[in-house]
C-alpha cells in the first residue's frame, strides 16, 4: 500500500479532535463530518475540510454510513476512521468502506462480526480456553417469552446480568437480582438496545458481584504479529459506564498482569487481530478473571496507555491500516502512572442525569503532567442527542500518587460554567481514602453514592453568595448613565441595606445583606453576620473580598440572573431570584416533572388509573439512555400532558398523580 494521503473522520466531539491531531502531525489531510447540532463545536473546524450531515439524530447522521462514504467521495479521502462508538464496530459499514476502495482504519470486517456478537465472541473465546461465564441469548426477531427469561435465568443463577449483544457504553445493560425483576429488565434492555444499536438482541450472564474491571490493550498487523499494551483498571462506573480509568492497574500483582496480558495475546491472535483493541475481563475477589467481551476499536480511555506507553495509539492504527508492520520494540515499556477522568454535563446528585445546555466557560489547565482531550469549548452547546461527555481530562506522574494529585487538582481549579457536570464527583472520588488507597472495584460508588462524595459545599456558600451580590452591584453601578466611576455600594447618606436573594440549591432562596459605611462593610448572609467583611476591588469578572480575616480573590462570571462563583472554596451556580415570587407560577401538587430535555418514548398508565408508589408511569429517552419517571407516592392519575414522541424541555409537567387522600377533580 501507498499509505493514507486524506482520512475521512466518522465520528464527532473529543475523538474526532483527537484523530485530526495526530493525522496532522502525520502529514495526512483531514476531513470531518458533522450533524446540525454539532455545527458550533471545535472538531469541525479542527479538520481541513468539513461535510454536514443533515439531521440531529444518531440515526439521521453519524450512523448513516452511505452518507459518510458520500461524503469520502465528495471530497476525495481514500481513509475513514470511525473513532468509537456510532459505526465503529460495524462489519457492514467497514465492508461497505472497502468496496468503496477506502481503508477502514480498523480489523476486517470478518472480526468485527465475530467480536460485535459478544455470544460469539464468548463461544470462541472458550474454544480458545479462555475463562468465559455461563450465559443465554434472547435475539431480536421477536420479544421473549417471559417465562423462558425466568426459566433462563434460573439455569445460570442470579444475580443476572442483562446486556445488549452489540454496542457498549453501558446502554442496554440491566441486572436482576431476581425473578420478579428479570423479565422487565430483558425488555428494558432490548428497547436500550434497540435504540442505541439498532439491534435489540441481548444475552444472559451471571453477574459477578463487585468485580474489578480490567481490560488489555493490544495491537496486532497484518504480519501476523500481535503485542498487548498493558493493562487498565477501569473499575470506577456509574451505570456500567466508566468514568475513571487508569495505568497500569494498581494493586495488581506481576504473576496475575502477565496472565492477564498472555491471555489477551491470545484472544488477539486466535481471531487474527489487525489494528488497535481490547480485551475486557472481570476480576474476581479470589483473583479468577472471566472474559467480557473484545472492542474492535479504540477505546475511550487510550489517553491512559498512550501516556505509560509513550506511544501514539491512533498513529499505530493508521500505520497498521496503511500495511506497514508495528515498529519494533512496540508494547515493550510501561514507565509512571496515568488516571483519566471522564467529564460529563450530568447532575450526578440526582440520579446521573444528562444535563444540556450552553457552555458559557470551559477552562481546564493547562498545568505540568495535565492532558486534556475536549470536544467543546466556552460558548458552545451541548445538544440532548448524543453522549453527554465533554473532555476527558488526564494526569499523569511517576507514582499513582502523583497522577492523582495532578488530576484532582486541575479539577477542582477548572471553571466550568453553564451545563451542569460532574466534576465535584471526580474530585471528591480522587480525594476519598479508599480509592486513594486503591481499594476499587466496580461497587465502589454504591458503598460512596454521590452525597457522599460532592458534600453539600456549605462552608462555600456565605461567601460566595456574598462575592455574587457585590459583584452584581458593581456590575450596576459600571452601567449606570451617571456617576459611574464612584464605588460599589457607595450612599452619601446611609440608609437600609442593600439586599439580593439567590438559589443556592436550598430548600428556599438565601438572602444577602450588605451595607457600606465610614466604618466599611457590614455584611449578613440569612441573618448570619459575616465578621470582618471588607471589599478590597471589585474589578469586572472578580472581587477582592475578606471575610474573618481572610482574604481572597472570588471569580464571578454573571450570565443573565445567574452568577458562576469559583474560589479557593469551591465553586457555585446562584440564580438570582425575586424575594417575593408569584405563587401563581408554583406546578399543582402531585405533578411529575421531566428532569431533562428528552422524547417521550412509553407510557405505561392512563386517565385515572390507579398506581402504586415507585411504579412506572412513562419514560423518557435522553442522550440514548432511557430514564424511567415513576409514581412517587400512591395514588390516582388525574392528568397525562404529553404523548409518546413529545419532545419535553427540562422542568416541563408530564403528569399529575394525585396522592390517595388527597385532591382530586
Amino acid at each position: 500500500m501507498t499509505g493514507i494521503s486524506k482520512l475521512l473522520i466518522a465520528n464527532r466531539g473529543e475523538i474526532a479532535a483527537r484523530i485530526a491531531r495526530t493525522a496532522r502531525a502525520m502529514d495526512i489531510a483531514t476531513v470531518a463530518v458533522f450533524s446540525d447540532p454539532d455545527a458550533g463545536l471545535p472538531f469541525v473546524t479542527a479538520a481541513d475540510e468539513a461535510v454536514r450531515l443533515p439531521g440531529a439524530t444518531p440515526a439521521q447522521t453519524y450512523l448513516r454510513g452511505d452518507a459518510i462514504i458520500a461524503a469520502a467521495a465528495a471530497t476525495g479521502a481514500d481513509a475513514v476512521h470511525p473513532g468509537y462508538g456510532f459505526l465503529s464496530e460495524n462489519a457492514d459499514f467497514a465492508r461497505a468502506c472497502g468496496d468503496a476502495g477506502l481503508t477502514f482504519v480498523g480489523p476486517a470486517p470478518e472480526t468485527i462480526e465475530a467480536m460485535g456478537s459478544k455470544i460469539a465472541a464468548k463461544e470462541l473465546m472458550a474454544k480458545a480456553g479462555v475463562p468465559v461465564l455461563p450465559g443465554a441469548v434472547f435475539d431480536d426477531a421477536s420479544d421473549p417469552d417471559p417465562g423462558e427469561v425466568r426459566a433462563a435465568a434460573a439455569r445460570i443463577g442470579y444475580p443476572i446480568l442483562v446486556k445488549a449483544a452489540f454496542g457498549g457504553g453501558g446502554r442496554g445493560m440491566r441486572v436482576a437480582a431476581g425473578a420478579g425483576e428479570v423479565a422487565e429488565a430483558v425488555a428494558a434492555a432490548r428497547r436500550e438496545a434497540a435504540s442505541a444499536f439498532g439491534n435489540g438482541t441481548v444475552f444472559l450472564e451471571r453477574y459477578v458481584q463487585a468485580p474489578r474491571h480490567i481490560e488489555v490493550q493490544i495491537v496486532g498487523d497484518r504480519a501476523g504479529q500481535v503485542v498487548h499494551l498493558f493493562e487498565r483498571e477501569c473499575s470506577i462506573q456509574r451505570r456500567y459506564q466508566k468514568i475513571i480509568e487508569e495505568a497500569p492497574a494498581p494493586a495488581l500483582g506481576a504473576e496475575l498482569r502477565a496472565e492477564l496480558c498472555q491471555a489477551a495475546v491470545a484472544a488477539g491472535q486466535a481471531i487474527g487481530y489487525v489494528g488497535a483493541g481490547t480485551v475486557e475481563f472481570v476480576l474476581d475477589a479470589a483473583g479468577r478473571f472471566y472474559f467480557l467481551e473484545v472492542n474492535t476499536r479504540l477505546q475511550v480511555e487510550h489517553p491512559v496507555t498512550e501516556l505509560v506507553t509513550g506511544l501514539d495509539l491512533v498513529r499505530l492504527q493508521l500505520e497498521v491500516a496503511a500495511g506497514r508492520p508495528l515498529p519494533p520494540g512496540t508494547g515493550a515499556r510501561c514507565t509512571g502512572h496515568a488516571i483519566e477522568a471522564r467529564l460529563y454535563a450530568e447532575d450526578a446528585a440526582a440520579g446521573y442525569l444528562p444535563a444540556s445546555g450552553d457552555l458559557h466557560t470551559f477552562e481546564i489547565g493547562p498545568e505540568p503532567g495535565l492532558r486534556v482531550d475536549a470536544g467543546f469549548a466556552s460558548g458552545t452547546t451541548v445538544s440532548t442527542y448524543y453522549d453527554s461527555l465533554l473532555a476527558k481530562v488526564i494526569g499523569y506522574g511517576p507514582t499513582r500518587e502523583d497522577a492523582r494529585r495532578v488530576l484532582a487538582g486541575a479539577l477542582a481549579r477548572a471553571r466550568l460554567h453553564g451545563v451542569v457536570t460532574n466534576r465535584d464527583l471526580l474530585v471528591g472520588i480522587l480525594r476519598e481514602p479508599e480509592f486513594r488507597a486503591a481499594a476499587i472495584d466496580t461497587g465502589y460508588l454504591d458503598r460512596h453514592p454521590p452525597g457522599e462524595l460532592i458534600g453539600d459545599g456549605a462552608a462555600a456558600a456565605p461567601v460566595h453568595l456574598l462575592a455574587a451580590a457585590l459583584a452584581g452591584q458593581a456590575e450596576r453601578r459600571r452601567a449606570a448613565p451617571v456617576l459611574g466611576t464612584l464605588p460599589s455600594g457607595w450612599r452619601n447618606n446611609p440608609s437600609a441595606a442593600q439586599r439580593a436573594c439567590y438559589d443556592a440549591g436550598g430548600e428556599r432562596p438565601a438572602e444577602v445583606r450588605y451595607q457600606f459605611s465610614r466604618d466599611g462593610l457590614a455584611a449578613e448572609v440569612d441573618g448570619v453576620p459575616l465578621p470582618g467583611a471588607r471589599l478590597h476591588a471589585a474589578p469586572p469578572g472578580r472581587v477582592d473580598l475578606e471575610v474573618g480575616g481572610v482574604r481572597r480573590v472570588v471569580a464571578v462570571h454573571r450570565v443573565g440572573r445567574v452568577s458562576y462563583v469559583d474560589s479557593a472554596l469551591g465553586h457555585s451556580a446562584l440564580a438570582e431570584v425575586d424575594r417575593f415570587p408569584d405563587p401563581a407560577g408554583a406546578e399543582q401538587a402531585g405533578s411529575l416533572l421531566a428532569p431533562m430535555p428528552g422524547t417521550v418514548v412509553r407510557i405505561e398508565v392512563g386517565v385515572g388509573d390507579p398506581v402504586s408508589a415507585g411504579m412506572s408511569i412513562l419514560a423518557i429517552e435522553a442522550m440514548k439512555m432511557e430514564h424511567v419517571i415513576r409514581a412517587p407516592a400512591a395514588g390516582l392519575v388525574t392528568e397525562l400532558l404529553v404523548t409518546v414522541g413529545a419532545q419535553v424541555s427540562s422542568g416541563s409537567v408530564l403528569a399529575v398523580v394525585a396522592e390517595e387522600g388527597g385532591p382530586r377533580e
